[in-house]
């Protein structure tokens, strides 16, 4: 099992979302993040003044995937979060020891 994190760019979440549907993904974790990667942000100008927004907004996606699913996902997240500019993102991938679902106790791929 692996356990799947995407950092995208916020607009591209119902893209990717409907994208893991499409291919049978069942569940996903989302959650608003700040960060920033070789960009290091951008200056913008407010009322007269410039000021640098160092952490610009993303969206961690999280997806927890036996492995036969692995490529498939991966495939389906790249394409559709793919704007082909600056700060489109990235995915990791880590292993996944143990998944249990808490109401109904199920253990390992049962559990996912």
């Amino acid at each position: 099992m692996k356990l799947i994190t995407a950092v995208v760019k916020p607009f591209k979440l119902d893209d990717v979302r409907e994208a893991l549907s499409e291919i049978g993904v069942q569940g996903i974790t989302v959650t608003e993040v700040k960060g920033f990667g070789r960009q290091k942000g951008h200056t913008e100008l407010y009322r007269g003044a410039e000021y640098v927004v160092d952490f610009l907004p993303k969206v961690k996606i999280e997806v927890a995937v036996a492995e036969g699913s692995v490529e498939a996902t991966l495939e389906a997240i790249s394409k559709s979060a793919n704007t082909g500019k600056i700060g489109d993102g990235k995915i990791f991938v880590s292993s996944l020891e143990q998944v249990i679902r808490i109401r109904t106790g199920e253990t390992g791929e049962d559990a996912i």
